[in-house]
């Protein structure tokens, strides 16, 4: 049980450091002295090097050892918290961030992987069920305990409640598991594939983050990371479809449940975490939530989350796992929906309800697709196939967060434009508004500066649910994807758990 609880607390403090930032960001951006846009590399640059990282999990094993591997990334990424607690600059905290991420790419796999060999396949299935309860309450403690710490103490904090957990759980795992060490092997590296991985996916996340800072493709820089992105794209599609140990095994992407599968769970991820981004920067920057407050209406999304996944898990042997897939995005697009009828004076419960209703289509959600994209695989094949969609996922859920940022940015200064033509002196209801907060004892300065402040809120509310009615009608599309597969029906795979 110790063993158990050691290798869900590392799962646990991994999930929950990459959605803890959230709610933190306008304390970390107003701390060091740049804008919460620019703050949001630090969920960025996590996302992106654990994507990275994810896909050299079974290398390393290899090289490594499973037990080995496991309690030196737990070490690493207890002194890569350490690292982001002190840095003194954005730039350190991003370079923090990126080792943060990177160290932790093998910590999820490899605690399922552990985890099963702990059990007799009987058990098994209620030991993954405890393991998966982690990734489910890690995402909803993140919001709350990132806003209560920056309330109440410092955001560094954030960083260093890692430290009490990663040790024990290092030394829990260590004292447990050391005598099961699986046996070492040296395979060859795909030095050049990992090269072009490590080029492609690095250029791509800069080109979205610096985007809208320097104007776009107007700006030499951008124009300059988008080639390259491009380029060592093709070359590592190129390289990887033709050497004999691939960093990634793209043949996978040939069967339709797993190509299908991996989009459909990507894309809808990477809507998912962009509204898990400007959600609370919105509560925070405009609507005057604390970092608590906003976290509280982020919480309730773990309620059905937690109620409804071993309910799913035990149905899904039984029904089609598209339909289930179906429910979660029919669920998903309401929810947008919802989101989308947002105002700038909407009230705590208005904001709580959709964010609950989706905890049951994130039930749904994970567990399905991951059975669809699984389905059909050899058992030797599906440690690469869960890597792999993990890794799509994960790069996903970082372009998410920087496409939705931009995009929020750029809408907020069409709308705010377009309310700016109707504060004309000729505009009457302009002049009624300076008139009636005149009236008030305000000045004429002060009376434009209120007016400027309103239409700010609304500018960036209005940008706020252009979002969310886009996302709404993507939900709805990706219905299509998941119905152009064709799963056997058949439990959930054993290592599935792994796309949580």
């Amino acid at each position: 049980m110790l063993g158990t609880m050691a290798l869900s607390l590392a799962v646990f403090m991994n999930v929950l450091d990459s959605s803890i930032a959230n709610v933190s960001i306008p304390a970390i951006s107003g701390d060091m002295g740049v804008s919460p846009q620019q703050g949001t590399w630090v969920i960025t640059s996590f996302a992106v090097a654990n994507a990275i990282s994810v896909p050299l999990t079974g290398w390393l094993t290899m090289r490594i050892g499973q037990v080995k591997l496991f309690v030196t990334s737990i070490l690493l990424f207890v002194m890569a918290s350490f690292l982001c607690g002190m840095a003194p600059s954005i730039e350190m905290l991003i370079a923090a961030r990126v080792l943060q991420g990177a160290v932790a790419g093998p910590m999820i796999p490899l605690s399922q992987a552990l985890l099963l060999s702990s059990y007799p396949p009987a058990k098994s299935g209620m030991a993954l069920a405890f393991w998966g309860m982690t990734t489910l309450v890690a995402p909803i403690m993140g919001p709350l305990l990132g806003g209560w710490i920056s309330d109440n103490y410092t955001w560094p904090w954030i960083f260093y409640i890692n430290i009490p957990i990663g040790i024990f759980t290092a030394w829990a795992t260590w004292s447990i598991y050391h005598k099961r060490e699986t046996a070492i092997r040296k395979l060859p590296i795909d030095k050049v594939g990992l090269v072009l991985l490590v080029l492609w996916v690095g250029c791509l996340q800069l080109m979205l983050d610096k985007g809208k800072e320097l104007d776009w493709f107007n700006s030499g820089e951008i124009i300059l990371l988008g080639a390259v992105a491009v380029v060592s794209f093709i070359y590592f599609i190129i390289w990887e479809l033709g050497d004999d140990h691939p960093v990634v095994d793209l043949s996978l992407f040939k069967g339709r449940n797993f190509s299908g599968g991996v989009i459909a769970i990507s894309v809808a991820y990477g809507l998912f975490f962009g509204s898990l981004v400007i959600l609370p920067l919105w509560l925070q920057t405009q609507i005057a939530y604390t970092a608590t407050e906003a976290g509280k209406v982020m919480a309730p999304v773990g309620i059905f989350a937690i109620l409804l996944s071993p309910l799913v898990g035990k149905l899904l042997p039984k029904i089609d796992a598209r339909w289930v897939a179906t429910g979660a995005f029919l669920i998903f697009s309401l929810v947008f929906y919802m989101r989308a009828q947002f105002t700038p004076d909407v009230d705590t419960m208005t904001l709580m309800i959709p964010t609950i209703i989706q905890g049951a289509a994130m039930a749904m959600f994970f567990i399905p697709l991951t059975a669809i994209i699984l389905s059909g695989q050899p058992p030797d094949k599906i440690p690469a196939a869960a890597g792999l969609s993990n890794f799509v996922r994960i790069m996903f859920g970082g372009i998410g967060t920087s496409v939705t940022s931009t995009l929020w940015d750029s809408r907020t200064a069409l709308h705010h434009a377009q309310l700016a033509e109707h504060t004309s002196a000729q505009a009457p209801a302009f002049a009624q508004a300076v008139q009636g907060l005149t009236a008030q004892g305000l000045t004429e300065q002060g009376a434009y500066a209120v007016i400027e402040r309103t239409m700010s809120v609304q500018a960036s509310t209005m940008a706020a649910t252009d979002i969310f009615w886009i996302s709404s009608i993507l939900f709805l599309a990706l219905i299509g994807l998941v119905w152009m597969t064709k799963p056997s029906r058949s439990a959930l795979p054993a290592d599935a758990g792994g796309a949580h």
